[in-house]
């Protein structure tokens, strides 16, 4: 199994959003603005309902974005 790297999820939150505002991704998802800000500093790890609507926002598995 692979480790859970917070940095790493961060790292691949910035690169997938590209020059989308937080704000766009974090109402699409259902999480606030602040939240999101800290999953992309790799602060805050989502629960696994918000790992799913990220992944499918994304159109990615959640291994990719993730792991």
């Amino acid at each position: 199994m692979e480790r859970f790297d917070a940095e790493k999820m961060g790292a691949n939150l910035r690169i997938l959003r590209g020059k989308k505002p937080q704000r766009e991704i974090a109402e699409a998802i259902g999480v606030t603005p602040a939240a999101y800000g800290a999953y992309e500093k790799g602060i805050r790890i989502p629960r696994d309902p918000i790992k799913a609507n990220i992944a499918n926002y994304y159109g990615k598995s959640i291994q990719e974005i993730f792991f």
